[in-house]
């Protein structure tokens, strides 16, 4: 008895002793970035740098950052013979100078969680056992949820798993505003919209059950056209997520939009999620202009009903921040580390894709703007803070150089960016020195 007490005493005292080596490995590892290459052209507030963890990786779209410092990085295409990139910095100079491929799926979900790595196809959710030090699972993929519906647009299974094993999953509409003829001049919507009895909402399951199935019944919230930027808020223990607004007003109903107007809205809407709220996709749409949800035009609208006038009233959940329409969020992050200044703690991070129905207006987003948080709520204006990856200032996405796609916060306080155009990964720090 007093063997085994002993023995566990000084496991304990390893374990103790290997974590505080391996925190002050990460320390160093910040302190000893490399600088001195000009090869990270962000535009970035005072105090930050930024250093490029790697290019061509592959259309890298989320991320998610190991304790050791490890990246994981989901792929839209399968790269290299696999649909997720591990890549691994031995020297500490913010370059991974190791990288592997692996996995048979590839898609937009990634992430660690509880002694796994979770990673998304357009049709399930997948899990790996990781062991130890190794770089990438020795282990073949276990299936955590399959079944989920397969579409032409909005095919994405971005996902969030919280501190309490729950996971949730976005299952995007596979039309822009369900109408009988999709993305069709002045066709009009189905009513009721039989998309939203699989589509176009959040889905929740359980991190830790293998073998589950997709089903209708396991619906979290709905009304949501199409996220690919969630994040689980600890501070408040919500899900959060951004939402892709809907395309082509005046295209479709140019008697009640002008081209200026459907460039500019409807606004990308930051939501809070609780369970069984409705956010009116397809009914709705939120114009930022007019601080209104309003009546979608597929369903009687013409650009100045607001659904108050309308047997929706009070239905649908209002956004806790608009932004500028078309600039396509796609990753969301709270920043959950201390490297940064005070200002940025428990705030939200948030990557934008670049938009294409901006015109006649120029092309916006792709860019990471930051949204301060207070007691869980948004606490003054957004702003802009990393800029420069498209590399011209108002480029077609075809023609972006870079376009963010994920962000992740590491075990340092780094912020990670992944961009599906270039397939590059950006680490940034910040520095008052």
């Amino acid at each position: 008895m007093k063997l085994n007490k002993a023995f566990y005493l000084l496991s304990c005292c390893s374990l103790m002793l290997l974590a505080a080596c391996s925190s002050k490995k990460i320390e160093e590892t910040n302190n000893d970035i490399d600088f001195s290459g000009a090869e990270s052209n962000l535009t970035l507030p005072d105090g930050f740098k930024a250093v490029v963890v790697a290019e061509d990786v592959g259309a890298a779209r989320h991320i998610t950052v190991a304790q050791n410092g490890d990246i994981y990085v989901s792929l839209r295409n399968k790269t290299n013979g696999g649909g997720v990139a591990a890549l691994r910095d031995t020297d500490g100079d913010g370059k991974a100078d190791v990288r592997k491929y692996f996995g048979d799926h590839a898609d937009t979900g990634i992430q660690l969680h509880d002694g796994y790595l979770y990673a998304s196809s357009p049709t399930a959710i997948y899990r790996y056992k990781m062991n130890g030090e190794d770089l990438v699972p020795q282990g073949e993929a276990e299936v955590l949820v399959k079944g989920f519906p397969e579409q032409r647009q909005h095919n994405e299974k971005a996902f969030v798993i919280n501190d309490k094993g729950e996971l949730f999953v976005n299952i995007g509409a596979p039309s822009n505003a369900c109408q009988k003829k999709d993305r069709q001049k002045e066709s009009p919507g189905m009513e009721p919209c039989p998309l939203l009895e699989e589509h176009a909402g959040i889905w929740k399951f359980s991190a830790s059950q293998t073998g589950q199935t997709f089903s209708p019944e396991k619906r979290f919230a709905t009304g949501l056209r199409n996220i690919v930027a969630l994040d689980w808020n600890d501070n408040t223990e919500a899900l959060y997520v951004v939402q892709h607004g809907r395309d082509q007003l005046f295209q479709n109903w140019p008697d009640y939009y002008s081209k200026e107007e459907s460039a500019k809205i409807p606004a990308e809407a930051m939501y809070k999620v609780n369970e069984n709220d409705n956010f009116g996709w397809p009914y709705s749409y939120y114009d930022q202009t007019k601080s209104a949800i309003m009546l979608a035009p597929e369903y009687g609208g013409n650009g100045k009903k607001t659904i108050d006038e309308t047997d929706y009233a009070g239905k649908f959940e209002k956004p806790i921040i608009s932004f500028p329409g078309h600039w396509a969020p796609n990753g969301l992050v709270f920043y959950d580390g201390k490297q940064f200044p005070e200002k940025y703690r428990g705030g939200a991070f948030i990557a934008f894709h670049g938009s294409w129905n901006r015109s006649p207006m120029p092309q916006q987003g792709y860019k990471v703007v930051f949204a301060p948080f207070k007691d869980g709520k948004p606490a003054g204006d957004y702003s802009e803070f990393a800029n420069g990856f498209a590399g011209t200032s108002s480029p077609q996405p075809s023609s972006a150089n870079h376009r963010p796609s994920g962000v992740a916060v590491g075990p340092d306080g780094s912020l990670y960016v992944a961009d599906d155009a270039g397939g590059t990964i950006w680490r940034i720090v910040y520095s008052d020195e």
